[in-house]
Order: structure tokens, then sequence, then C-alpha cells
């Protein structure tokens, strides 16, 4: 993202981009309202694509759990208003990152199939996708868990959680352990009381509006999604929503060696965008130069 933010501001093409790696994404809404000035954009405008980060950063952290929490924001702008998020996450256990893609074109809902992709290096057995079509019901019914009163949601959750940790089927009706196929459920430690207790007070009009709220975080949204599901019937879905890519391999050789012949052919195809670019003679050589930089081996 550092490469890519000094190249794209060296030149005039009506694009910038905000934030980068750790502590880089904080500054992400500043260098929005930066940029959005430069471009003369509205207050509503600018607002937009600050909350547009906000979403696709929260959404990625807690709506869609695979256990690999979000490490790096990139968030791209054009002049003309359109916006792009590229963001990922990294599963600590196997060092295996999950990236986000993210684009404003045709985008509809923040909370029901936003991505326009997500890439894994790793499929997941079961992975928590409170964005899928799927979880419209338990999307439902966890914003409805919140406008009641959170001593019963309490009671709900505490019901859940067994000493063991085995499993929840004992709470499914007419349900036997022996002849079910079973269905693992973890249940988080505990769930943010003061977050639920403000969002009673608030009664969030829909999901969007509850996982938005301060403190509503990964463990609070997946307890919400095992209340709605375990106690009230309206399951979630846990089918780990991304596909499989790694463009080149890694330089450790997991999951397996660089592929220097796509290094190649991509740095061939960068090259022809450049030379091909309509941009001044010394933007083009200032961006092949760091092209040069950027793919030469170690």
């Amino acid at each position: 993202t550092g490469v890519l933010k000094d190249v794209i501001g060296s030149m005039d093409v009506g694009v910038f981009a905000a934030g980068g790696k750790g502590k880089a994404s904080m500054k992400t809404p500043e260098e929005i309202e930066e940029f959005g000035m430069e471009f003369n954009f509205s207050t509503g405008r600018i607002n937009s694509l600050k909350r547009a980060s906000k979403m696709s950063a929260k959404v990625d952290n807690v709506a869609v759990q695979a256990g690999a929490p979000l490490y790096h924001h990139a968030f791209f702008g054009s002049e003309d208003g359109k916006w792009t998020v590229i963001q990922q996450g990294m599963d600590t256990d196997n060092k295996l990152a999950r990236r986000y893609h993210w684009i404003s074109d045709d985008f509809e809902s923040f909370v029901e199939e936003p991505h326009e992709a997500i890439i894994a290096m790793e499929k997941k057995d079961r992975v928590l996708n409170m964005t899928a079509k799927s979880s419209e019901e338990c999307r439902k019914t966890s914003t409805d868990l919140v406008k009641d009163n959170p001593k019963k949601i309490r009671r709900e959750f505490q019901s859940l959680k067994l000493k063991d940790q085995k499993s929840l089927l004992d709470y499914l009706p007419g349900s036997e352990r022996r002849s079910c196929s079973v269905k693992s459920f973890s249940m988080p430690d505990r769930m943010n009381w003061d977050a639920l207790k403000k969002a009673y007070e608030l009664q969030p009009e829909n999901y969007q509006k509850l996982i938005e709220l301060k403190g509503v975080g990964p463990a609070t949204t997946r307890g919400l999604a095992l209340v709605s599901e375990i106690i009230h019937g309206d399951e979630a879905s846990w089918k780990d929503p991304s596909r499989f890519s790694f463009a080149f391999g890694g330089k450790d050789g997991v999951p397996y060696p660089v592929n220097k012949a796509s290094m190649d052919k991509a740095h061939k195809t960068l090259k022809s965008a450049i030379e091909e670019a309509e941009i001044g003679r010394k933007d083009k050589l200032e961006a092949l130069k760091r092209l040069k930089k950027v793919s030469k081996p170690d």
C-alpha cells in the first residue's frame, strides 16, 4: 500500500489511496478527508467514503469470522466518487492470510453479500458468515434480541454456555446426540453487556445499525448469532465464503515456492499499462522506476 500511495500520489490520475498496515490504517478517515477536499467533494460525499471505509472494516472483523483479524486496510477512491477497499487478515495459528475485496460498483448493502470477493489460502470447515443471504433471518433475530431487555439475552446466553463446551445439541428440540449429525458450536466466553445495554437504549432499526455500535465486536456478534440459531431456530451461515488463490507463491515456500514466470508476466502487464497510460513522460518514467524497484528479486 505504501508503494501504491507513493505512485498514485505522484501522478494526476484522479485517484487516491489511503490507509495501510497496522497504525497506518487508523489514518484512513483523515486521509479521505484530505483527498476529498483536494477533489472538491461535498461534505456528504466525504462522509459517505469515510463510512464505506469504517463499515467494510467492521463487517470483516465481526460479521465474517474466520479467525483472521484484520491488520491491513487499503482504501482507494476516484474523483467521480467511486471506491474500492482491499483489506487483509491473518490467521496467527497457521500464518495464512485472508483478503477481502469491496467495490462500489453495483454495491447495495454492507451486511448482505457485500464483497466482490474473499480470497484465502485455505478454506475452513466452519466460518460464521452473517453477510450471507441465508443469514438474513439470523440477522433480523439478532437485531430483535437487542431490542428486548438485556437480562433476557443474558439468561439465554448463559443457558447455552455448557461447562464442557462439547456440544449444544441438547438444546435443539427433539434431537438426540447419538442420532444427529454433530454440529460443533464455539460459544464466546462473554458478550459486551454494556454495548448490549446501549443497543437496547438506542433500539437499532436493522443489523447494520447494530454492528455499527461501539463495543459490538466479534464475541457479541457470535453470541447473538448462536442465541438466534439455537434458541430461536434462525440459522446463520457457517460456510466459508472464500475462494482459494495464491498468485505467486511465498518466499518461504508456503503454500508453495514463488512462481517466477507468473511474476514476470504480471510485471510485463503492469509495465505495458504504464507505457500506454495517458500521462506525462516524466510520470511514466517515475512509475516505471518504482515498478522496477518493487519487482526486482531479493
